[in-house]
Formats: C-alpha cells, sequence, structure tokens
C-alpha cells in the first residue's frame, strides 16, 4: 500500500514511503546524552549509559521524575510538530508516537525504566481545543499508549481556565501564569501511581512542571514526562 501511495516527508519534503524520510529522522532521533530527569541536552562529551542529572535539576529538583524526548526544538527538526500543530498532519502524531515508544522500550532495556501507570497529555484550553480542532498532545498519547500498553486517559488533567501564549513570557512570567492552571479532571484518581504526561515540546518545563505539581499533590508516586521534542 505504502508503494502504492507515497508520501512526502514531513521535514524535507522528498518523496517515498514514510511520514519522515530515513535521512530526516536520523538526524532528528541521533542520540544525545540528556539530563535523565528534565532531558536538557548534556554535550556529547558526556559518558554513555545512564545520563547524569543536570546542576539545575540536582540542586532545584522539579515536581517530575524523569523526561524522555526524542529530539532537539531546533531547525529542522521543529518542523514535525509544527506541522502536527499548525498544519493539522495528524500522521506526524502516530509517526512521533512509535518513536517515542521505541526510545522508552530502549531505555527500559538499558536502564531499567519501568512504563507509567496511565498516560494522559497536557490539556488545551476549551477555547484553544475549538480553534485548533485537536489537541496534539492527545493525538501524540492515543497511540503510544497504544504501543506502551498502558492506559491513557485524555481527561486525567483539567484546564481550568485559559492562559496567554507561554512562547510570549520570561520564565518567571510562565510560572506565575501557569498558578492553578490544572486540576485533575472529575472522577479521576491518581493516589499511588506512576503518571506519564504527554506533551509536543518542552520548552522551560514550567508547563509541565506545574501539570507534575498537581498530580504529586493528588497522590501520584512518581511522573515521567514523554515529549516529543526538547528546547535546548
Amino acid at each position: 500500500m505504502r508503494a502504492l501511495l507515497p508520501a512526502a516527508c514531513a521535514l524535507c519534503g522528498t518523496v517515498q514511503d514514510e511520514t519522515v524520510c530515513a535521512g530526516c529522522a536520523a538526524e532528528l532521533l541521533a542520540p544525545l546524552p540528556r539530563c535523565r530527569c528534565c532531558a536538557r541536552p548534556l554535550g556529547r562529551a558526556a559518558g554513555p549509559g545512564n545520563a547524569p542529572i543536570c546542576s539545575q535539576c540536582r540542586y532545584e529538583p522539579p515536581p517530575f521524575d524523569a523526561t524522555l524526548a526524542l529530539g532537539d526544538y531546533a531547525s529542522p527538526q521543529d518542523g514535525t510538530v509544527l506541522a502536527l500543530k499548525f498544519g493539522g498532519v495528524l500522521p506526524l502524531a502516530d509517526w512521533l508516537a512509535s518513536e517515542l515508544a521505541s526510545r522508552w522500550q530502549a531505555a527500559s532495556a538499558t536502564c531499567g525504566l519501568t512504563p507509567p501507570d496511565v498516560l494522559a497529555p497536557i490539556p488545551l484550553s476549551p477555547r484553544r481545543l475549538a480553534e485548533r480542532g485537536f489537541n496534539q498532545s492527545w493525538e501524540i498519547a492515543r497511540p503510544l499508549a497504544r504501543r506502551l500498553g498502558v492506559r491513557a486517559a485524555p481527561t486525567l488533567l483539567a484546564r481550568l481556565r485559559d492562559t496567554p501564549a507561554q512562547a510570549t513570557l520570561d520564565l518567571a512570567a510562565r510560572q506565575a501564569n501557569l498558578q492553578d492552571a490544572f486540576g485533575l479532571g472529575p472522577g479521576h484518581d491518581v493516589a499511588g501511581l506512576h503518571v506519564g504526561l504527554v506533551d509536543d515540546v518542552m520548552t522551560s518545563g514550567a508547563t509541565l512542571g506545574e501539570a507534575a505539581r498537581v498530580l504529586k499533590a493528588h497522590g501520584a508516586t512518581r511522573v515521567t514526562l514523554l515529549v516529543a521534542l526538547r528546547t535546548p
């Protein structure tokens, strides 16, 4: 079927039979030493195996416990999430989920990473969801949960209020902007659970950190972030 219906690579436009061509995928998915807590790049001088923790996470631990990221949110790799979020290229969500699942399985084999009990997306506000027509984080989380064999809960977190776009704010303003922005969704209980939070991009970590803080406040024992791209 793929041979009969070729696709253009979402990044470079090459006509072939994959959502992202092999060359672009190799560049996006190139192994890079990262902090095991926040996935910040540590530089290629870092040793192999279990990634160390960066100095910021060591001295100011965030509310989440670990982060898994595919690559950096930088050109041209950022074209994947930009095409998904703003171009509505939904097959990219399944491709990103597949690659995240592969990265998770590899980390499980080498670092003993245990799967979460439930996966949840970072929710959009009702206004933004209506404008876009879909939540890109849920589009990634749904097939990712299926590949990892865990439960997916689209309403585990609720967006309690709309907030200005984080990209327009500095770090202090981002953190203030997100206070009381999230709550546990009605009917959900995370006490004693390992929760996986899924998002397309992690920038400062303020959004994911606030979501993790809410989950921990409701009894979650561990929060792991699974993000497509991480701002270096």
